[in-house]
């Protein structure tokens, strides 16, 4: 272990500061034989009533007191005594039992123990400590021994934890150790001097840290008792400033092992404390007799977990500045359990299960009783100006009991008489009498209470929970506390039905009332409305300026609704299973909700036509309701509609609606569809394969895919081509009933980029090419009726100029079509060939044409035919050939001039046999499923991903500069390029 201490030397202190500079003083203390060593803090704090120099046990430690009026912070440590000893400890004293004792002190400065003294018997608080940062020394203390911390019976484990108590640290065995010198320094860190700087030196130094005492007692006050010990042991003027009174007012003992000498010491440093815990701790008669017999100014006790006599509750009148009393799970009284509280000016009094027979309460001040789940037989209270009682859960207590406690209370304001089985309507009679002013009462699970005959009018707040004597003749005796503000009713098993007219209720309860049938509540100002789990219930009505929000789920038998809710913006009504079309009047204009906002119908299985009409609903959820098979919605505002599982939906229609976007695909079954939407910009009617009337307007539509739509029209076509002229993205796969009508209209698109006509049954694609002269993407798969002669404009007349996609997969193109597609649309940069039977060979050397060009140049200009013909630059970057099953050979020379090509995927090409490719820009290339490949020719330098067959891959060969070569009768090792 190691201890490092940090001298501070000011000027007067030139000539030891030399000295350790020297080497003289090297600050290195060794104890090399030393075992069982032991290491222990203790806090001291000041204020003690005792003498300087004397020992008093806390906790089991020793604490020595050095100087006047003060305890210092102390280090103590111990070990037993060998013959070799330590070289540098001569002052080493052992004692009886074998261990040595040894307080080292460390002082600077010259200042006397007189100075000392007379500014400790000042002010408590010391002045402002002043610290000369540059000229700290560092000392080096170096402790060995064969043990640094001896387990003992009370921590088992000497390991300093600094999560626990600092009380929990005084060993039972803490040794005072004599001081030492050495050098002329006085090590004693339990010395009040330890630590002092003489003043004068102070002063003289250059740098100075200013710390107000205000600054610390400001900072302090937001620290507990733990954390304020623990900075105690910091310095001296931390420890001052944490033993202030301010910080020590309330005592928490609680489940705490303290003693009563140790608590009467405590009373003593801090006779002005106000709250003392005692809960958990031992002995708590004991202590809390000295607690109220030493604390004169005491006005806060909390005792708990124990027994407390007689003798206690006798000298409570003894502690008269006593205001609040609580008493949990203790056994009171002798052996008769009867007690008697007595006291002039306690205003707050709780016991909670406690173990008592009898109970007197004479407070004339106290204003809060709680006798919570005491087992008592007998409470007599004399308490005039008690406002709060709480006797709940006291099952033992008769109802002649309750009676007659309660109604010694005329002030009384909050009654809570939860679970005692006993009470009665008679009783209730009677505190409605005396109790005029009662607010809150709280009867729950009180069996035996119907509420008939009984009459509070001034209560605000009720609570009935599990009152099996509840019943909906119990209403007529509710609708008299016109200032209800609340009430519960939740488990009142026997309740059928509730109809209320309360001008001031604002939240009701109703969960788990089995029988409820029945709910109607006229209350203006109501804004919380609970039921749960009331599967017998049918009819609601409500009316209320206040409710905002409504939830009621699960209400299974609900088939009628009526609401009249002005402030109304939110409803879920999600698995209510019987409800009819006609909720959708409630909900819409002339309703009663004329600001709903959001509604939710989910899993509502037996609505069949939703009718809105609604200009403030702006989120609307149908999922789920799968015999819904038509939605017409007038709801200019609607910006979110949710149809998930409506796919019996034959007819919807949604004008005007603000929605931006919809989608229908999960309506197969949708046949008429009428759209207004002037803000949506996005419709998807994927799957809509019955749709065969369709009225879309929408002005702001920019994207519609109308894929799979089997039996859409030219007509429909042709209409929503006018009335959204700003579509860019169109899709029209698997729509066979679009013709050349059709695809003329789509002229009105003048923004149109995107088209989609794959799987359909078109023969000319010159309605295109007039139309859309602006197409960035063709998407032709699968067009089974295009001939060679379909796409010639493409590459001879140049039509589509902007065209950069093509898709032609799965076609029925020949050979010599796609060569010249390839060779002539140079504008090209995405083109795909999946699946063309017809493709042989992909050679973009010389075809056919262009040797017959080349012979008609060669007669008229005697050109050489040797000569090289100069191809155009393609701007082709992605060429997808995937599963061509007759293509065998792809040959891409330089002359190609494909240096933009960068992706080239030939995978599923079972017939593939050669592949030689020149090209500087690729850098993907699949061939993977390429089973029948033979020869492999790449001169691709920037070539970073390439996927081959397993066998061709065992045997492939890397050359220089990006060349491959291989064979199928290459061999591992022969040179590959």
């Amino acid at each position: 272990m190691k201890i490092w201490c940090f001298l501070c030397c000011g000027e007067d202190n030139k000539e030891r500061e030399g000295d350790m500079d020297r080497g003289k003083f090297s600050g290195k203390i060794e104890l090399e034989y030393l075992d069982d060593l032991e290491l222990g803090f203790y806090l001291g704090l000041p204020g003690s009533s005792d003498g300087g120099g004397s020992k008093r046990d806390l906790g089991g430690s020793v604490v020595e007191r050095e100087g006047e009026g003060f305890e210092g912070l102390g280090l103590s440590i111990g070990g037993s005594s060998s013959s070799n000893g330590s070289r540098y400890f001569e002052q080493f004293t052992p004692s009886s039992s074998g261990k040595g004792n040894v307080i080292c002190r460390l002082e600077l400065g010259e200042s006397s123990a007189a100075a000392e003294n007379e500014k400790l018997d000042g002010d408590l608080q010391n002045k402002r400590v002043k610290f000369d940062v540059s000229s700290f020394r560092e000392c080096h203390f170096t402790i060995t021994g064969s043990s640094i911390f001896e387990s003992n019976s009370r921590h088992g484990s000497g390991n300093f934890d600094d999560s626990q108590d600092p009380s929990s640290l005084l060993g039972d065995e803490m040794l005072s150790l004599p001081s030492i010198s050495m050098d002329g320094y006085n090590l004693d860190p339990i010395s009040p001097d330890s630590g002092k700087i003489d003043g004068g030196g102070i002063e003289e130094m250059g740098v100075q840290m200013d710390l107000s005492d205000d600054l610390l007692h400001m900072v302090f006050s937001f620290l507990g008792h733990i954390d304020l010990c623990r900075a105690a042991m910091v310095c001296k003027q931390w420890r001052t400033a944490g033993a202030h009174e301010d910080f020590w007012r309330s005592l928490n003992f609680e489940n705490r092992n303290i003693s009563v000498s140790q608590f009467e010491d405590i009373c003593h440093r801090y006779p002005r404390a106000t709250e003392v815990n005692f809960s958990g701790t031992p002995a708590i008669h004991l202590l809390v007799m000295r607690a109220v017999s030493l604390l004169r100014n005491l006005e806060a006790l909390t005792l708990g977990r124990g027994q407390l006599g007689d003798t206690f509750f006798h000298a409570l009148s003894d502690c008269e500045m006593l205001k609040s009393l609580i008493v949990n799970d203790a056994t009171l009284g002798n052996s008769v359990q009867e007690i008697s509280i007595n006291h002039d000016r306690l205003q707050h009094l709780q016991i909670t299960k406690c173990r008592v027979l009898r109970i007197f309460v004479r407070c004339p001040q106290l204003e809060t009783l709680s006798l919570k789940r005491s087992n008592m037989a007998h409470a007599v209270l004399n308490c005039p100006l008690l406002h709060d009682l709480d006797i709940g859960s006291c099952h033992k207590l008769p109802d002649a009991a309750i009676r007659s406690a309660v109604t010694s209370c005329p002030l009384l304001e909050s009654l809570d008489m939860s679970n005692c089985s006993c009470v009665s309507d008679e009783t209730l009679r009677e505190i409605a009498i005396v109790c005029a002013s009662l607010h809150l009462l709280n009867a729950s699970y009180c069996p035996n209470i119907s509420l008939e005959s009984v009459r509070l009018p001034m209560l605000t707040v009720l609570k009935l929970d599990s009152c099996e004597g509840i019943t909906s003749g119990s209403m007529a005796a509710i609708s008299h506390s016109y200032m209800l503000e609340d009430l519960e009713l939740d488990n009142c098993s026997l309740l059928t039905s509730v109809s209320l007219d309360l001008p001031c209720l604002r939240n009701i309860s109703l969960v788990h009332c089995r029988k409820f049938v029945d709910l109607s509540l006229q209350c203006l100002l109501l804004s919380s409305v609970s039921v749960w789990n009331s599967a017998a219930l049918h009819r609601i009505n409500i009316t209320s300026n206040a409710l905002k929000k409504l939830v009621l789920q699960k209400q299974e038998s609900l088939t009628t609704l009526t609401l009249q809710c002005q402030h109304l913006q939110e409803v879920d009504l999600s698995d209510c299973e019987s409800l009819t079309n006609s909720v959708c009047e409630v909900f819409s204009d002339g309703g009663g909700c004329p600001k709903l906002k959001s509604l939710v119908l989910d899993n509502c299985e037996n609505l069949t036509a939703v009718r809105l009409s609604s200009t403030s609903l702006v989120s609307l959820s149908l999922a789920g309701c799968r015999t819904v098979t038509s939605l017409e919605l007038t709801c200019p505002y609607l910006e979110q509609i949710h149809l998930d599982g409506c796919d019996h939906l034959e007819s919807a229609s949604f004008c005007p609606v603000g929605l931006q976007s919809l989608n229908l695909g999960i309506c197969p079954k949708l046949s008429a569809l009428h759209i207004e939407a002037p803000s949506m910009v996005l419709l998807e009617l994927k799957g809509c394969g019955v749709l065969s009337e369709a009225s879309i307007d929408c002005p702001l539509l920019t994207s519609l895919d109308a894929s799979f739509c089997s039996r859409l029209k030219d007509d429909c076509l042709s209409a929503t081509t006018i009335s959204c002229p700003l579509i860019e993205s169109l899709i029209l796969m698997s729509c066979p009933s679009i013709g050349p009508d059709g695809l003329f209209s789509l002229h009105w698109l003048q923004s149109l980029t995107y088209l989609d006509l794959s799987y359909t049954f078109l023969i000319d694609l010159q309605p295109v090419f007039q139309s859309c002269m602006q197409l960035k993407i063709l998407k032709l798969q699968a067009c089974k009726y295009l001939n060679n002669s379909s796409l010639e404009a493409l590459y001879k007349q140049h039509a589509l100029p902007d065209l950069c996609e093509l898709d032609l997969s799965y076609g029925t193109l020949c050979q010599s079509a796609i060569e010249e597609l390839l060779a002539c649309c140079i504008h090209l940069t995405h083109v795909s060939l999946n699946g063309c039977v017809n493709m042989h060979d992909l050679n973009w050397g010389f075809t056919g044409s262009q040797l017959s060009e080349l012979r008609r140049v060669s007669c008229s200009s005697n050109m050489d035919m040797n000569e090289t013909i100069q191809l155009p630059h393609h701007l082709l970057q992605n060429l997808n050939c995937v599963g061509c099953p007759n293509i065998k050979k792809v040959f891409i020379p330089p002359r190609a001039h494909c240096e933009h090509l960068v992706s080239l995927n030939l995978s599923l090409s079972v017939n593939l046999k050669e592949v030689d490719v020149t090209c500087y820009n690729l850098c993907f290339l699949n061939l993977s499923n390429c089973c029948s490949l033979e020869i492999l020719k790449l001169e691709c330098p920037r070539l970073t991903s390439l996927f081959l067959q397993q066998k061709i891959i065992s045997s492939f060969q890397q050359g220089w500069g990006g060349m491959f070569f291989w064979t199928k009768e290459s061999k591992l090792g022969e040179p590959g390029f």
